[in-house]
């Protein structure tokens, strides 16, 4: 990190500055493959929750996409997805529940692609300076998890019906994405306000 922070600065940019191209290349190679890994480290990790165990994956989604922007982070995300269409076990509940694009076009297929999407979403704000202010995090981590629901519970419920997609795909992950939407919120604030006081 060098010279003072500026006002619509991403995150990375600010941690990791780069001089010139080839050395923002590797940087954001770097940035995209380590994102990558820490989303499929993310969807592996249960932690005991109610009513069903609670993963990181979408708290970490959303976070890649407001540290890197919409370009990094949906490209971070992206790269993960193409891991797992390649066939490696990314995924929660792979390989036991299949791999590659057999499993991506099974019931978690609508949440993946809101991964994509919401990680868009909160990179497109925090280009705009959303990441810096706790209340306006709130609002976006609120509706980028919305977005992972509401395409995840539309594509279920062409498989199984929209009263079945509801009581399944949504209801039994309501308190852990209220948690993980408040950890979200304040994930880039404080790292901001970490990041002044070393600058």
């Amino acid at each position: 990190m060098s010279g003072s922070v500026t006002a619509n600065e991403l995150l990375y940019r600010a941690i990791w500055p780069a001089a010139d191209r080839r050395v923002a290349l590797v940087r954001n190679l770097v940035i995209a493959i380590v994102g990558s890994l820490v989303l499929w480290a993310s969807a592996k990790v249960q932690i005991p929750f109610y009513p069903v165990p609670l993963t990181m994956q979408t708290y970490v989604v959303l976070v890649i996409g407001a540290i890197c922007g919409w370009r990094l982070g949906g490209a971070t995300v992206l790269l993960y997805l193409m891991q797992g269409a390649l066939g490696l076990p990314v995924f929660a509940g792979t390989p036991e529940k299949g791999i590659g694009l057999a499993y991506m076009v099974g019931p978690t297929g609508g949440y993946l692609v809101g991964f994509v999407a919401a990680a868009l979403l909160i990179g497109w704000l925090a280009e705009r300076g959303w990441d810096r202010s706790l209340p306006r995090m709130i609002v976006a981590m609120t509706v980028g998890h919305l977005l992972i629901l509401a395409l995840g519970m539309g594509y279920l419920a062409t498989l199984i019906g929209v009263d079945a997609a509801w009581a399944n795909g949504v209801v039994p992950f309501i308190w852990a994405t209220v948690l993980k939407t408040a950890l979200a919120a304040v994930t880039l604030p404080a790292a901001w306000a970490v990041l002044r006081r070393i600058d």
